[in-house]
């Protein structure tokens, strides 16, 4: 089995009939459940207007987790560059690092974090989608104001988050570690993979490739409960599909009586056989395989399923089979 790390991405699944501030409560008990496990790193996604996920700015989940802890290295993946002055971001994380050494990530990302077209363009005070020209300016104008204007000792780890050979390219372009999300795109990941590996340039960030690898990932004492805990997701997955994207997170009960097509249950398969979905055996040779596969250098688990002793629970049972590292 690979000895590389594992780490963690949450994105904050608020089920339906529970509120946001029910699942923002669990945030710090999170982290601190994946401390006790051992996990490298802990990163928070932004999203915005959805009933499914909160909407909790990614640097405010940092630093109150980074007060309820002491070790693991927390982030965010990503923020994303389009919604924020790039001063803005260099100033937060900045802060961050400033305040709790050596364990704050700044994972940047393209998306605007929404589906609504109205809600991304208020996120850009009333401008459009951003283009690739954009996009590299805000990232390369973030770095340069974290190392110039914002320095106030020990800098975030910055990373670049891609799920398309674009993004790829720029993560290489500037030299900076690439985080692939495989568990958006997965379809994406060799292509990905191949461009970054094959352009990348060492900067001050970044001495040679550094590949971290985002799964989908849930675990369970049995095949048929991490079917079950992985339904909701699945409901929310088929919407997509159709082009349906404010569908609320079910529970695993409604999940289960939902009527799904045999087109969406045909492409939900594809997608949950390059995931990693099972009992501990079936995930743990699966990640291996992925990571083999990818030569990634490490590998972050996203778990979308509510409920946070379930969600700790597979973190948990992951852990008991995948070789433990020190940080």
């Amino acid at each position: 089995m690979l000895d590389i790390p594992l780490s963690a991405l949450e994105v904050a699944m608020v089920q339906t009939d529970t509120r946001a501030l029910d699942t923002l409560r669990d945030t710090a008990a999170f982290a601190q459940g994946l401390e006790r496990l051992g996990y490298h790193r802990l990163w928070y996604a932004e999203h915005h207007h959805s009933p499914a996920i909160g909407a909790f700015p990614p640097v405010v989940l940092i630093a109150h987790a980074a007060a309820s802890t002491s070790a693991v290295r927390l982030g965010s993946g990503g923020v994303l560059a389009p919604n924020h002055a790039p001063i803005m971001l260099a100033e937060q994380f900045g802060t961050l690092a400033a305040l709790h050494e050596d364990r704050i990530d700044l994972g940047i990302g393209r998306g605007p974090g929404t589906f609504d077209e109205g809600i991304a363009r208020a996120l850009r005070r009333g401008a459009g989608p951003v283009t690739d020209a954009e996009y590299r300016d805000d990232v390369a104008a973030t770095l340069s104001f974290l190392v110039d204007e914002v320095a106030l000792g020990p800098l975030p780890e910055p990373w670049l988050l891609a799920s398309s050979p674009a993004g790829a390219a720029l993560a290489a372009e500037l030299g900076l570690p690439v985080a692939v999300a495989h568990h958006i795109r997965p379809d994406n990941t060799r292509a990905v993979l191949e461009r970054y590996r094959a352009d990348f340039t060492p900067s001050r960030w970044c001495e040679r490739p550094r590949v971290l690898l985002c799964v989908e990932t849930v675990c369970a004492d049995t095949e048929e409960e991490a079917a079950w805990r992985v339904g909701p997701m699945d409901v929310v997955k088929a919407g997509l599909l159709k082009g349906v994207s404010d569908l609320p997170f079910p529970t695993p009960e409604a999940a289960a009586a939902h009527p799904f097509t045999p087109e969406e249950r045909q492409a939900l398969a594809h997608f949950r056989a390059q995931q990693a979905v099972g009992t501990p055996e079936t995930v743990v040779r699966r990640l291996a395989a992925l990571a083999e596969e990818t030569g990634a250098d490490e590998l972050m688990l996203t778990t979308p399923v509510h409920d946070l002793g379930d969600r700790l629970r597979s973190y948990e049972l992951v852990r008991k089979v995948w070789p433990r590292r020190t940080r």
